[in-house]
């Protein structure tokens, strides 16, 4: 949450010549409705049904480039399905950087009428275990598009290196 996903997933999508989705974007439009209104109406649990259906669906389309809610993968088989199917990249910064930027963006449920500071840290004692499982790591902290592109496409190399 406010790590960077859409915006560093938007320009390697452009820079590999591959699509770009955002997951969040998807189950909006399944839903015929805005995240909070599904979190309001439905409830979590709902969301990530629908998340979790949305990144199956993605993951069976092929090559792209598909940035998840950050709370996708806490659901097991939706994170067993990245892992298996992906190449997963775990988008972070520092907790006061991401505080700054939820405070002043989109609306996000889980921060609603609550400290940002404080729910991120509870965030990320639970989720940041499960994120080190990625296969590669991208620190968006500097703001810096140009090095954090640069960080990413090295990364992405040493992966796919890894891996053949």
């Amino acid at each position: 949450m406010g790590a960077g996903k859409s915006r560093l997933g938007r320009r390697l999508g452009h820079v590999l010549g591959l699509p770009f989705v955002d997951s969040d974007d998807e189950v909006e439009r399944a839903a015929g409705m805005r995240i909070p209104e599904i979190f309001e109406t439905l409830g979590e649990p709902a969301f990530r049904d629908g998340e979790a259906r949305v990144i199956r669906r993605l993951l069976d389309q092929g090559a792209q480039v598909i940035s998840t809610g950050g709370g996708a993968i806490m659901r097991t088989e939706t994170a067993d399905m990245i892992w298996a199917r992906s190449i997963s990249i775990w988008v972070r910064a520092d907790l006061t950087i991401l505080a700054a930027r939820t405070r002043n963006g989109r609306p996000r449920p889980l921060l609603a009428g609550r400290d940002p500071e404080q729910v991120l840290q509870d965030l990320s004692l639970i989720r940041d275990p499960i994120y080190a499982r990625a296969m590669m790591q991208v620190d968006t902290g500097s703001g810096d598009d140009d090095a954090i592109m640069m960080q990413t496409l090295r990364g992405l190399q040493t992966v796919l290196e890894d891996v053949q």
